[in-house]
């Protein structure tokens, strides 16, 4: 069973279920068959921003990022687990920043969000832009 963790304040009202809808249905996609844990943090732009300067060294506030888990520090096990699940790692999405690019594009902010998910998870599961 998939553990989706999902976290946000209450001034960023979001969807749970399509949070979770959109992981179940990429991890289908990318035939993940094990049992994984992700964390998703919805914030504002305050704490993306302080998430970034902090493990980025960026002076910048960014609508999604992923950390990875693993360091892959074993060559027998690429991730952690935890009660039999893999835990794959964070997705942080900042929610003004969302909702920003959700009303250029002209399309829900939930979308959006699912969107920004995707592509957070994507990376966890060792997919990247130049991939």
């Amino acid at each position: 069973m998939n553990n989706i963790l999902i976290s946000s304040d209450s001034r960023h009202p979001i969807s749970r279920p399509k949070i979770r809808n959109a992981i179940k249905s990429l991890l289908k996609e990318n035939k993940v068959v094990s049992d994984v844990e992700v964390s998703v943090v919805i914030c504002g732009a305050r704490k993306a921003l302080q998430i970034a300067k902090k493990y980025l060294n960026d002076d910048k506030a960014h609508n999604v990022l992923s950390f990875v888990l693993s360091e892959k520090t074993d060559p027998a096990n690429e991730f952690p687990t935890s009660s039999g699940s893999i835990i794959l790692g964070d997705i942080i999405i900042c929610y003004p920043i969302a909702q920003e690019e959700a009303n250029r594009d002209n399309i829900m902010l939930d979308v959006k969000i699912n969107e920004l998910v995707s592509h957070g998870l994507h990376h966890l599961l060792g997919q990247h832009h130049e991939d």
